[in-house]
């Protein structure tokens, strides 16, 4: 069965074709990167022209990438949330107009179950249940999965995700958006013990984390800094906090793995790119020892590839979309539970 992916929550518009939900044919992805850097972060309206302007050609080139035609496609599968709202409208609304065109049924797909998804690609033999840490720009989740269309989210960020943390972090030491790979390459050269940050302290007993008092932590050793005309190493800084978020990850991911008994360990989304956080993994993992999957590096950022794979997953549980269909901006995965 192909499945067509489309992705547009974002600042990425992109488009694939996968196969029973493991095999890429195709994966095209457009940045807006380059243009949004300008600005030091995603401006919403900027993406979703660029997004119209993209749409078309992105998905024609995942096609013929694929070599098939829209009579090959068993479903079109598109992200409708969450995301900016604008951007999200733009990928659905061309998934709605293919749909009836061409005659081929409409699968909505969360954007936080793709990134989840992006692990049955790199890894064919991974099945549900196991319990998945889910960090990127926008979310920061412990998720059990207990069926390809099934989670229950255990654990969340009380407020900034990680990845909102990393980019804000990046911006107050001097790096340009997006700023997780700047922070990930100067830490390689610093010392991680150059400066001490607390880690949050979540009141209750779940597995709930926090990153907006570490990043005000940082921004105010800088800005101090700044006020008394000393000079901080970038890279000390940069590996600091890293660790910092590596470790908060680390001791509650592994909280929730032990008191579940989890010995099936996932991460996934754009901040699972991240050096540090992905040797902490293992070594968590390792310690437990419980198998660890990690999706190849270019399946952890945005892409339509994890989109078209969990797709396939929701088309054979039988969920179809319907032309009333809307993007929603925030949504909970338990809400599209199966």
């Amino acid at each position: 069965m192909k499945i067509l992916g489309i992705e547009s929550s974002c600042d990425e518009t992109a488009a694939a074709v996968v196969e029973d939900g493991r095999r890429v044919l195709s994966n095209i992805v457009a940045s807006q990167i380059d243009e949004h850097r300008l600005y030091g972060g995603v401006v919403p309206e900027i993406a979703s022209r660029r997004h119209i302007e993209s749409i078309s050609q992105v998905v024609k080139e995942a096609m013929d990438g694929a070599g098939l035609g829209f009579s090959d496609i068993d479903a079109v599968a598109v992200t409708y949330a969450p995301g900016l709202i604008g951007a999200l409208l733009v990928g659905l609304s061309y998934a709605k107009g293919l749909s009836l065109s061409a005659g081929l049924p409409l699968v909505g797909v969360h954007h936080v179950a793709g990134h989840i998804a992006a692990n049955y690609i790199t890894h064919p033999d991974l099945e549900p249940p196991f319990l998945c840490l889910v960090i990127s720009g926008g979310n920061s989740h412990i998720v059990s999965v207990e069926s390809y269309t099934s989670y229950m989210v255990i654990g969340r960020t009380r407020d900034d995700a990680a990845g909102e943390c990393f980019d804000k972090v990046a911006r107050t030491i001097g790096f340009p958006y997006p700023g997780g790979k700047y922070i990930d390459g100067a830490a390689e050269n610093g010392d991680r013990t150059a400066f001490r940050f607390t880690h949050p302290k979540i009141s209750g007993e779940g597995y709930d984390m926090s990153f907006s008092g570490l990043k005000t932590a940082v921004i105010n050793l800088v800005r101090n800094a700044e006020q008394r005309g000393e000079e901080l190493s970038r890279e000390d800084v940069a590996a600091s906090f890293q660790k910092t978020v590596a470790d908060i990850l680390g001791e509650t991911f592994g909280r929730a793995a032990k008191d579940l008994r989890s010995k099936k360990l996932v991460v996934a989304g754009g901040v699972s790119a991240n050096t540090e956080i992905r040797r902490k993994m293992k070594a968590l993992a390792d310690s437990l020892g419980a198998k660890l999957w990690l999706p190849e590096l270019r399946y952890c950022g945005d892409n339509a590839a994890m989109i078209a794979a969990q797709g396939y997953y929701d088309f054979l549980a039988g969920r179809r979309a319907d032309m009333s269909l809307n993007a929603a901006a925030t949504m909970s995965l338990e809400e599209i539970s199966i």
